[in-house]
């Protein structure tokens, strides 16, 4: 059955950022795109409005096994599908700095993998592929060249669209039998997007930690501000609890009252990296008491008081002791969760 442009175009209006209407289509590589860039960073959606009805074309001719030979000339690479290429390169490559930096070999491997598979998915697009081998291979070339650097995403991804360029083919006709059903399709591209974003969701997690330290406080004084209106209260906390129940609907795991305290120790039991920084400042390990820790402040504090250390960085480093002390403290005080 033929893919219908009206459809499309509905899908497009409704979930078009997110890549709905390719995936009607069968253009998984589109959908996956417009997912991780939601729609081509918008501008590539709205130049959608006027593409759909060439995608759903060739999207019948596909149904119709009328796609061209693989070994057929494709034709030359557009700016658009280059620039994409350079751009969604970048943006993979930024997010990996962002999220995987601490990986060994970072600079050397993990970088230009992450460029490189941008920019394959960008030529992968529609009925054209190119040759990601030799995509990848431009970029472990090009990465040491410019290793360190934050700007080393631009250059690798150059070279990795040059190359994705000079190789690019048509897609091979499609089999009979080859097309997928809709639900492992589903599966296959979300596992690809937790694969982009899981480690992005992590070191937000890990930078954030002090965001939720403020939300735990203040979901413990609104609910505290209702202690004379028991139902009020009740209400509120069911209202806030709601995602954890329906995880542990989903789960089968149990529920206990006022499990938001155990939600949020749980959130919030690893170290963040503003904690770590601050026992080294302490040198101190991370299981380190609070009583351990008062008595390293107060010898440190003691060392580097300006009033008796008069190098030219003491001040700066009692700042530093400071806010370090400061940082422990939040993570030990009593009662935090009551």
């Amino acid at each position: 059955m033929g893919k219908s442009v009206m459809v499309a175009y509905a899908l497009w209006a409704v979930g078009g950022p997110l890549g709905l209407h390719h995936l009607y289509l069968g253009r998984d590589s589109h959908a996956l795109l417009w997912m991780l860039t939601l729609g081509g960073f918008g501008f590539g959606w709205v130049r959608e409005v006027i593409r759909i009805p060439a995608y759903v074309g060739e999207a019948n001719r596909d149904a119709e096994k009328e796609r061209r030979p693989a070994n057929a000339v494709p034709p030359l690479v557009g700016p658009v599908r280059l620039a994409g290429q350079v751009c969604v390169g970048i943006y993979f490559g930024t997010v990996a700095l962002i999220g995987l930096n601490s990986l060994s070999f970072f600079y050397l491997i993990v970088l230009p993998l992450s460029v490189g598979a941008g920019v394959h998915l960008v030529s992968n697009v529609g009925s054209q592929t190119s040759d990601l081998r030799k995509t990848l291979t431009a970029c472990l070339i090009t990465s040491p060249i410019f290793y360190g650097s934050t700007l080393s995403p631009l250059p690798i991804s150059l070279a990795a669209s040059i190359t994705a360029a000079q190789h690019r083919r048509f897609k091979p006709p499609r089999t009979p039998g080859s097309t997928q059903e809709l639900g492992p399709r589903i599966f296959k591209l979300s596992l690809a997007w937790l694969a982009f974003s899981a480690p992005l969701g992590y070191c937000i997690f890990h930078n954030t930690t002090v965001t939720l330290y403020y939300l735990s406080d203040c979901v413990a004084a609104l609910l505290d501000f209702f202690w004379f209106v028991p139902w009020l209260r009740g209400m509120l906390e069911y209202i806030l609890l709601m995602p954890y129940r329906i995880l542990c609907a989903i789960t089968g795991g149990g529920y206990y009252e006022e499990a938001w305290r155990r939600v949020l120790e749980i959130l919030l039991k690893e170290h963040t990296v503003r904690e770590k920084e601050a026992l080294q400042v302490f040198s101190l390990e991370e299981q380190a008491s609070l009583e351990e820790i008062t008595h390293r402040y107060r010898e440190l504090a003691k060392t580097w008081h300006p009033d008796h250390n008069h190098s030219a960085d003491a001040e700066a480093m009692f700042v530093k002791i400071n806010e370090a002390y400061e940082v422990l403290v939040r993570r030990h005080r009593p009662n935090r969760f009551k």
